[in-house]
């Protein structure tokens, strides 16, 4: 089991800037990908970024240049640096931990662990 805490989120004016952190402890052990989800009032969840234990990323088209993914292994943390933020980027920003499992020579996401969210608001 994988337990995730998600911290950094808040009000902040559009141009503004944050940075969200996720810690996460438990049976953490092979391969893995951490990523940002997010949802707005009246939508679907999405998936803003996601890095793996490698250091490969993928990022939402519409945060590609604005968002960064990285994350620290030693420390099982992940983190999300988010700037020039507009008011379309509101939502609450959830933090979700997947195995990496291969199946017929591809890899996928396998079983997963959501953190509880951190509120992000976007507003002047």
């Amino acid at each position: 089991q994988v337990q995730l805490v998600e911290s950094g989120g808040g009000l902040v004016q559009p141009g503004g800037s944050l940075r969200l952190s996720c810690v996460a402890s438990g049976s953490i052990f092979g391969s893995n990908v951490m990523g940002w989800y997010r949802q707005a009032p009246g939508k679907e969840r999405e998936l803003v970024a996601e890095i793996t234990s490698g250091g490969s990323t993928n990022y939402l088209d519409s945060v590609k240049g604005r968002f960064t993914a990285s994350r620290d292994n030693a420390k099982n943390t992940v983190y999300l640096q988010m700037d020039s933020l507009k008011p379309e980027d509101t939502a609450v920003y959830y933090c979700k931990w997947s195995e990496v499992v291969r199946t017929g020579g591809s890899l996928y996401r396998g079983m997963g662990y959501w953190g509880k969210g951190t509120l992000v608001t976007v507003s002047s």
